[in-house]
């Protein structure tokens, strides 16, 4: 039993750092609060106004809405990765594996052979993201709305027996914010936004941990070990559209850092079925601050051109911080997230007075290092294609339809841990990870 003490007391740590983690992966912040602005790839995030999702592209932009609107829809995403050239052993004691004593462990970890299971890389369901937003101008000037979206948010769930399951099998993460905003136009050229932002994150992580010293990395011995957390916190963010001349329209988006105090229950369950013990783990965490910059020029009465950039201060992100249910600290662990931008170019042509079709690319560069990377956040740089149109058969209504196309860079995950059996055996992992995904959104704008 003490050993089951010692090896579940790590798993509290293990399994709450990664819940802070995985919120926080760049490759997992999620873009999908606008099919208009899928087809485009986000390009005009900022600067251009064609609906109701301006409520969270720029709170400025509802000010230009000539009347009341509600847009709803969501994107569908089909995520596959390719997961090849593993090596995942099994660590021992040196006098430990050849005596079966603890007594006379040596202090010396050796290879005993291969863990046991796969690496498929089925491991990302399909998901759908909705959103739904409304805006409704007052007068020339002055414009109210209110937004429901997800700006972070994953999944990830590997099959029974992966070879990895020691650093994590299973992990969901939701993040849904409520905003109210306002915004109030100056003059022709000039107007800006505040939306004030009520946010909720829940989510459950799960690994499993070898359960019988004397038949060690048997996945039909594993315990599994889980954490659940959730919190609620406030945010805001700002906007502001600057139009020199009617055919440019710049705007600058700024969403605010936001600060939770996570607090989780643990447990543990064995291949019986019972659980083996149960506790609590918290930690602070801060989500970083977003500022996006993006120009729209109208080319002609059909051709519209755009352009953006987004920053990102994951810097904030260096370190996870975990407590018991004691105060007492779980561990400490180094993250050294670096700043990252995304870059994103692209265009709109209309037509007919009926039909706009649109397209755009999208460079977007992951915070993660090399050193850290894990199983449970496995991805890299990507790159984004993009689709689009939107059809409105009447003045009361569009369709919007859009595709993506996601790649990463190539990546590899080599993680390790020295902690099981109170340290009598650990366990190591590495493959490379070639992840992709499609993206098919649709969507509807009713205006009153």
């Amino acid at each position: 039993m003490h050993n089951n003490v010692n090896k579940l007391t790590w798993a509290v740590a293990i399994a709450a750092a990664a819940f802070a983690s995985q919120v926080n992966a760049g490759g997992y912040q999620i873009n999908e609060q606008s099919v208009s602005g899928q087809g485009y790839g986000h390009a005009g995030r900022s600067s251009n106004v064609n609906d109701a999702t301006i409520v969270f592209g720029n709170p400025a932009g509802m000010s230009f809405l000539d009347r009341a609107q509600v847009t709803a829809g969501g994107t569908y995403l089909n995520v596959n990765t390719d997961i090849s050239n593993v090596q995942a052993d099994a660590m021992l004691d040196g006098g430990f594996a050849a005596t079966g004593n603890p007594a006379n462990a040596t202090g010396q970890q050796v290879p005993v052979g291969t863990i046991p299971g796969s690496s498929d890389g089925d491991m990302v369901p399909g998901t759908l993201i909705p959103y739904a937003f409304y805006a409704q101008p007052v007068n020339e000037r002055l414009a109210f709305g209110f937004g429901v979206y997800a700006p972070f948010g994953s999944k990830t769930d590997y099959e029974d027996g992966f070879q990895g399951r020691y650093f994590g099998d299973y992990t969901e993460v939701r993040v849904i914010s409520a905003q109210p905003t306002v915004s109030y136009r100056f003059n022709d050229q000039l107007a800006l936004g505040l939306g004030i932002t009520y946010n909720q994150v829940d989510g459950e992580l799960r690994r499993q941990l070898p359960g019988d010293p004397a038949a060690p990395f048997d996945p039909s011995a594993d315990i599994d070990s889980r954490v659940e957390g959730d919190d609620d916190a406030w945010g805001y963010n700002i906007g502001v559209i600057y139009q020199p001349v009617e055919e440019t329209t710049f705007g600058l988006t700024y969403r605010s850092k936001v600060d939770y105090t996570l607090t989780g229950d643990f447990s543990a369950t064995d291949p019986a079925g019972n659980v083996v013990r149960s506790d609590s783990a918290n930690l602070n965490l801060t989500t970083p601050e977003t500022v996006n910059f993006s120009v729209t020029q109208q080319m002609s009465d059909r051709l519209k051109l755009m352009a953006g950039a987004s920053w990102v201060r994951w810097s904030r992100f260096d370190q996870i911080l975990v407590t018991g249910s004691e105060g007492d600290v779980i561990t400490q662990e180094t993250q050294d997230y670096s700043n990252a931008w995304a870059f994103a170019v692209g265009g709109e042509y209309q037509l007919n007075p009926q039909l706009a079709l649109r397209a755009g690319v999208t460079i977007d560069n992951t915070p993660t290092s090399d050193e850290f990377r894990s199983v449970r956040i496995p991805s890299d740089d990507r790159r984004i294609f993009s689709v689009g149109a939107g059809w409105t058969p009447t003045d009361d209504v569009t369709l919007d339809f859009a595709y993506s196309y996601l790649t990463e860079r190539g990546t590899f995950v080599d993680q390790s841990r020295d902690d099981l059996y109170q340290g009598l055996g650990g366990a190591t992992y590495s493959a490379d990870y070639k992840n992709e995904a499609h993206g098919f959104g649709a969507q509807l704008t009713y205006r009153f």
